[in-house]
């Protein structure tokens, strides 16, 4: 059964840090693992923003011009109490950290020089806490019938052998994709060693792709998507009857 976690918007992230080459890094860092950056240098700027953004994360830097980053974090913790906050220092004593979690309220202490990918790690682990996966509405595939059927009453599809075929080796397998070869294959008889092309695969699929769509909402990703060099990949949640 294909994970019914829909894939979530990404998460947006206010960045306060006035080294401007290391705000520069982690805004490029975190941009690249999808996040959603702003990224300023002052408490004064973060305020202007969070008027205008809606923000999941707060990556703050101890030591600003003006009020601290410490005592953001204190302000954020006392009006977003499920707010996720990530503290970044250079100091390292004990006592520091421990001011930082009872004093600060931040969810996570991090002592400069911070890796990124940690940073990136524990960002999705707070993310999931702040903005919770909504599960997607399953669709359900009766083989016996060749009938796909939407978690709506009227989103149901008629389907040849050849559609249920393909859906069923794509809702078993490993991430739910399968390589190009390998499900024309499928459709090889014990009586010919010919095989489908893959340009009759691409027909097939595109054939499905539209009944899918015809029942779906207008801006829908395709239910099957392409992944190049490779084969194709189901997107829609779908249980087998």
């Amino acid at each position: 059964m294909l994970n019914k976690e829909s894939a979530m918007a990404p998460l947006v992230v206010a960045l306060v840090e006035d080294d401007r080459l290391l705000r520069e890094e982690i805004a490029d860092h975190l941009s690249a693992h999808d996040f959603v950056v702003h990224a300023v240098n002052s408490v004064s700027a973060f305020d202007d923003l969070a008027a205008r953004v809606a923000i999941d994360l707060f990556v703050l830097d101890w030591n600003l011009p003006g009020e601290s980053g410490l005592s953001l974090s204190r302000r954020l913790r006392a009006s977003v109490p499920d707010a996720g906050i990530v503290l970044m220092t250079a100091r390292t004593a004990l006592h520091d950290r421990v001011t930082g979690y009872r004093q600060g309220g931040a969810d996570v202490y991090l002592s400069k020089p911070v890796s990124p990918d940690e940073l990136v790690a524990v960002l999705l682990n707070l993310g999931r806490r702040v903005r919770p996966a909504v599960s997607q509405p399953s669709w359900t595939l009766n083989r016996r019938d060749r009938t796909l059927a939407g978690p709506q009453a009227k989103q149901k599809i008629r389907l040849t052998s050849k559609e249920t075929t393909l859906l069923v080796a794509l809702i078993q397998a490993h991430e739910h994709k399968v390589e190009s070869g390998a499900l024309c294959d499928l459709y090889s008889s014990d009586e010919s060693d010919e095989l489908m092309s893959k340009h009759a695969l691409e027909e097939l699929i595109a054939r499905l792709r539209r009944k899918i769509k015809a029942v779906r909402d207008e801006d829908s990703e395709a239910a099957i998507k392409s992944v190049w060099g490779f084969g194709y990949q189901l997107c829609i949640p779908i249980d087998l009857a």
